[in-house]
């Protein structure tokens, strides 16, 4: 019989995920070296008919493909949720409390400095991932043909209601050092047309596109990207709500024959 492939969820640290360690259990641990066992501190089970497993995988880029990549290895996936906290950019028209899910992810700060300021990759014509014909430089598209229905208009204003909180979709920027000025966060936002900054989502993204797994990305908007003022962020509140709309979205996914474990 053929193994029922799992849906991913992966976010940064285990506030991000809480709901998960909640519900799932602890894998590893057993001192047998197995599919399971490879991947200490992941959770499994199941939730609305899913297999599911989740994973801390820690903050920043190399700890997020990292975790990406023992979780597609170990347990070869049918789908990877990335999910967690993020800045919305001023001009996106979110707040603190709503949720941004990612049309594409791009990497902010892989490039080439000139006189001009820096440069994206295709400056170097190096890209980071060649699949086939597709060549992924800084960006990687995330809402394709299988994952759109799941990002519709009409089921996001049905969530907007549930969990009390505007949902937006647009592209995300991945940086290695958080934006905590307004004239760096007005550069990020005008040169790439972002809605969202974090820290790992275009690194799973990178870890995604080799493996030719579909990825989507979550993110409750913690704070607006400007001067930097922790007072005025609410992380709690950002993770519930991102927290909410994955559960919703897995709600939808079980019902769906993309998903081989559902």
């Amino acid at each position: 019989m053929k193994k029922n492939r799992p849906i991913a969820l992966i976010s940064a640290v285990p506030l991000e995920g809480s709901h998960f360690i909640k519900m799932l259990k602890p894998l590893g641990g057993t001192g047998q070296r197995s599919r399971s066992s490879c991947c200490p501190g992941f959770y499994a089970g199941r939730l609305f008919g899913c297999e599911l497993l989740y994973v801390s995988s820690g903050m920043g880029k190399v700890n997020a493909a990292h975790a990406t990549t023992l979780v597609i290895n170990c347990h070869s996936p049918s789908l990877v949720i990335n999910f967690g906290i993020g800045g919305a950019y001023p001009s996106s028209g979110l707040a603190v409390g709503d949720v941004a899910i990612a049309t594409k992810e791009i990497y902010a700060d892989e490039g080439v400095w000139l006189k001009e300021g820096l440069q994206t990759l295709e400056t170097t014509d190096i890209p980071l991932v060649r699949t086939g014909r597709r060549r992924y430089y800084n960006e990687f598209p995330l809402i394709n043909r299988q994952t759109k229905k799941f990002v519709s208009l009409n089921l996001l204003a049905s969530w907007e209601q549930d969990i009390g909180a505007s949902i937006r979709t647009g592209p995300f920027a991945t940086v290695s050092a958080c934006t905590g000025t307004n004239k760096r966060a007005e550069e990020i936002e005008k040169r790439f047309g972002v809605i969202c900054e974090n820290m790992e989502g275009a690194a799973v993204a990178h870890i995604c596109a080799l493996y030719g797994i579909s990825l989507i990305e979550v993110r409750g908007i913690s704070n607006i990207v400007e001067e930097r003022n922790r007072a005025s962020w609410n992380i709690a509140g950002a993770a519930e709500n991102c927290q909410d709309v994955v559960m919703e979205l897995l709600k939808k996914l079980s019902k769906s024959s993309l998903i081989q474990a559902c």
